[in-house]
């Protein structure tokens, strides 16, 4: 009786609870996470291209490495949080990823990169949706969706104001120096931030979202029973293609775009993407539940399928800035959208289990996104047939989403 009645006194709708100070740091653990690990991806390949010559697919080559390295550490993350606390590794996220960034910015060999890259994949894993959604996990039971989505605006907000800054950076102090800007800003603001706010998590709740109820399913059978299931395979199948196009899309965007509008205009395009990322996100959050939600992303995966189009074909630079906006408008949603269909039509028990999967399956799909994205460029000389093949894959997978088999896990 005494847990259940302390479990009560928690208010998450509170605005003095101490989650959403959680939430705060979150948010900024996103934007440092996503703005070096994520989108911090398409400054590297265009200033080592730039600085080296080297192939796009050998440099893309590195980042597909990065995701699928990254991809196997983020299945230990929770493991890593209920041996060593929420703190700890978020601190060791952080430093991981701020040592990454100063080694990316001192590579002069291919071996270097891929030595960076893996570096950067331990802080993209202590920085990115896994610890962050764990975390989160830990303070919050009723209110966890919303927690996470506020948290993860500090992705897109990573993207809008980390790539115009880097190439500020990389105009005034080269790469290296930009980079070692980089890295000193997140640990100077980051480590007291953890320090201070991030302590222990309030036991009932933490004790609630750790354990499970003796009549739930087991997670290797949650697994083995989904991988069979024809509307949960469609649903993982589809994301895991549109997120291949997505990632190769935004990793190479820099590249593509520089020598057309140039550099500068090609991070506002960046940013863009990712703002309207944010707004998509905010927008469809206030009527997705009311929405038929696989239809709803068959639209936002044909929309980017006709921002592909339009980037392919035009040069001017307001239509090609105009573009990638619309790109971004479902960048965000493509996030969220897995986890509530999932949570719509599966069993409830079942949930944590499937979401992990359906990320395990995506990040290791589009970990190869940049590296074929790169052959293909460099084998026909131009981005135009990688970007028809993504377009392929989007229009693919909004067909495939469609398709909606029998609740059975």
């Amino acid at each position: 009786m005494l847990e259940s009645s302390t479990h009560t006194a928690i208010d998450e709708t509170s605005a003095r609870y101490d989650g959403w100070r959680i939430v705060a740091v979150c948010f900024l653990v996103a934007t440092f996470g996503w703005g070096l690990g994520f989108y911090g991806q398409s400054v590297y390949l265009a200033e080592l291209h730039r600085l080296h010559g080297w192939p796009a697919s050998l440099i893309s080559s590195g980042t597909t490495f990065f995701y699928l390295f990254g991809a196997v550490l983020v299945a230990f993350v929770s493991e890593a949080i209920r041996a060593f606390g929420p703190r700890n590794c978020l601190l060791a996220g952080i430093l991981a990823m701020a040592g990454a960034a100063i080694m990316m910015g001192h590579v002069t060999s291919p071996w270097q990169l891929y030595l960076a890259d893996a570096l950067l994949a331990f802080g993209w894993a202590g920085t990115s949706l896994g610890v962050i959604t764990n975390t989160l996990g830990l303070w919050f039971d009723r209110k966890r969706g919303m927690a996470i989505s506020l948290a993860l605006n500090g992705a897109s907000f990573g993207g809008i104001i980390g790539v115009p800054l880097l190439v500020m950076a990389i105009g005034h102090f080269g790469f290296p120096g930009a980079m070692i800007a980089a890295a000193g800003t997140m640990l100077v603001l980051m480590i007291p931030i953890v320090l201070i706010f991030v302590g222990r998590p309030p036991e009932p709740v933490s004790c609630a979202a750790g354990t499970a109820t003796a009549e739930a399913p087991s997670a290797a059978g949650i697994r083995a029973q989904a991988l069979r299931d024809v509307g949960f395979l469609t649903v993982s199948i589809a994301f895991a293609l549109v997120l291949f196009a997505q990632v190769g899309f935004i990793v190479h965007l820099i590249s593509f775009l520089d020598p057309v509008i140039g550099r500068r205009s090609a991070a506002t395009a960046v940013a863009l993407l990712t703002a309207m990322a944010v707004v998509g996100r905010v927008l469809f959050s206030t009527v997705i539940d009311r929405l038929n939600q696989r239809l709803a992303s068959a639209i936002s995966f044909a929309s980017q399928a006709l921002a592909l189009v339009v980037i392919i074909h035009s040069r001017s630079e307001i239509v090609l800035i105009a573009a990638c906006g619309l790109f971004g408008f479902s960048v965000g949603n493509l996030i969220t959208l897995p986890s509530l269909i999932v949570q719509r039509e599966f069993d409830a028990r079942s949930f944590g289990v499937l979401i992990s999967l359906i990320t395990a399956i995506n990040q290791v799909t589009y970990a190869f996104g940049p590296g074929v994205i790169g052959l293909l460029r460099d084998a026909s000389g131009s981005y135009a047939l990688p970007f028809y093949g993504c377009i392929g894959l989007e229009l693919t997978a909004a067909v495939l989403i469609m398709v909606r088999g029998r609740k059975t896990v």
